[in-house]
């Protein structure tokens, strides 16, 4: 039986919880303050605020935790390498209470890292913006244009490519993350091919859902060593609403031990608004992830 000092701790540690840093919860019985296993996003793209610093204000209504932000385009230069541009973002999320979490290249799909040498640049850019605003993760999109899906010499451009950035994400301790339509198998190829513990698997369940893969078992046979971060995603359909079982999906990450983000993506059913669509995804996922840091 827990002793009466025990349990006093146990009720001023949940009384005190609102108290406590957005970053950390109290354990419940030795009160000691310890951080959260998961942490609930959104892409800045999906809730229709790509490059727009009112993607913060925006996730503080819905209930996030946190937003991944999109690097920039073409047409502005990729923005958030500008030190003006990671300000504002940091300033907006202090004052809305979110954080940034995490980073993305989408404009890769439209110019491709198989075969446009701008490319190259940016993701070695983007190491240093994943340092400055204080993510570990960078995700590297490889869909339309740049898929690499029966591609490969496309995958061996890939390959070269990571190998020479690799060691500068090795130094500053970012990850840097493949979404493609692969499967599991496929990326471990181009990750060994790499030779990087920094270069991993960004895994989103719905792609790998649309491509008849098992996404339970690829999770499980990937492991918590070789996926970055997970985006919980849905096509047309409302988070739970749709084909993917959040349920497997919570117990295939536990059996691996995973932590970290869980970003929200797509999920906007026909004709329904982003707000109230993003409100309903978060609280589902929060009854899916208990111990994320609104729960």
């Amino acid at each position: 039986m827990l002793s009466r000092r025990t349990l006093l701790k146990s009720t001023l540690a949940l009384a005190g919880m609102s108290a406590i840093s957005r970053d950390l919860l109290a354990d419940p019985v030795s009160g000691s303050k310890v951080k959260s296993r998961f942490n609930i996003g959104a892409c800045d793209w999906s809730i229709q605020k790509a490059n727009s610093v009112e993607a913060m204000e925006l996730a503080s209504r819905i209930g996030l935790d946190g937003v991944q932000l999109s690097l920039g385009t073409v047409d502005n230069d990729m923005h958030l390498r500008r030190k003006d541009m990671q300000e504002a973002y940091k300033a907006a999320g202090k004052k809305h209470g979110v954080r940034i979490g995490g980073l993305a290249i989408g404009e890769l799909n439209n110019i491709p890292y198989k075969s446009d040498p701008r490319t190259e640049a940016w993701v070695s850019d983007s190491i240093d913006v994943a340092k400055a605003i204080g993510v570990k993760t960078v995700l590297l999109a490889f869909f339309h244009k740049g898929d690499l899906k029966n591609d490969p010499e496309g995958q061996k451009v890939v390959i070269e490519r990571l190998r020479k950035v690799a060691p500068k994400a090795e130094k500053q301790g970012i990850i840097l993350g493949i979404e493609s339509w692969l499967s599991a198998q496929e990326h471990v190829d181009i990750i060994q091919a790499v030779g990087s513990k920094n270069v991993q698997v960004y895994y989103d369940v719905a792609n790998s859902h649309q491509m008849g893969y098992n996404i339970y078992e690829e999770i499980r046979w990937l492991g918590k060593n070789q996926i970055c971060e997970i985006h919980a995603k849905e096509n047309g359909y409302l988070l739970g609403q749709g084909k993917i079982d959040f349920k497997e999906v919570r117990k295939a990450i536990d059996d691996i031990g995973y932590t970290g983000w869980v970003q929200i993506e797509g999920a906007i059913p026909e004709k329904k608004e982003v707000l109230e669509s993003y409100q309903q995804n978060n609280q589902f996922l929060r009854g899916i992830f208990p111990e994320s840091k609104r729960s």
